[in-house]
C-alpha cells in the first residue's frame, strides 16, 4: 500500500524531536518524495494537524514561517541558535533519514 504525500510527511514531521531543525528538502526526501521541498512547505501552510513546524526551515538554515518572530522564539527556547533569521546552530544534530 502506498501512503500518501500528507500522511508521509506527518510521519517525518512527527517524530522531530525537539532542538532538531531539518529543511524543507530533508522532510521531502525523508517521506519519500524527493524533490518536493515546495510540498512540504504548502503541507505545512494548510494543515490543520499538531506538528512542529518551527523545526522545517529552508535550505542554508534560512526562516520561511509567516510569523517568523514566533518560529525564532519557539527555536530558541529549544536551544537551537538563530541570528538574522537563520538557524546557525541547532540542539541537536539532524538524524539519518529513515524513509
Amino acid at each position: 500500500m502506498t501512503r500518501s504525500f500528507d500522511d508521509a510527511v506527518l510521519e517525518v514531521l512527527r517524530r522531530l524531536q525537539p532542538g532538531e531543525v531539518v529543511t524543507y528538502g530533508e522532510v521531502a526526501e525523508e517521506a519519500g518524495f524527493p524533490g518536493a521541498a515546495r510540498a512540504v512547505g504548502t503541507f505545512l501552510r494548510r494543515t490543520g494537524e499538531q506538528v512542529p513546524w518551527w523545526r522545517v526551515v529552508a535550505a542554508g538554515g534560512h526562516l520561511r514561517a509567516p510569523d517568523r518572530r514566533l518560529q525564532t522564539e519557539l527555536l530558541r527556547a529549544e536551544g537551537v541558535v538563530v541570528r538574522s533569521g537563520r538557524v546557525v546552530a541547532a540542539a541537536r544534530q539532524t538524524r539519518q533519514p529513515t524513509g
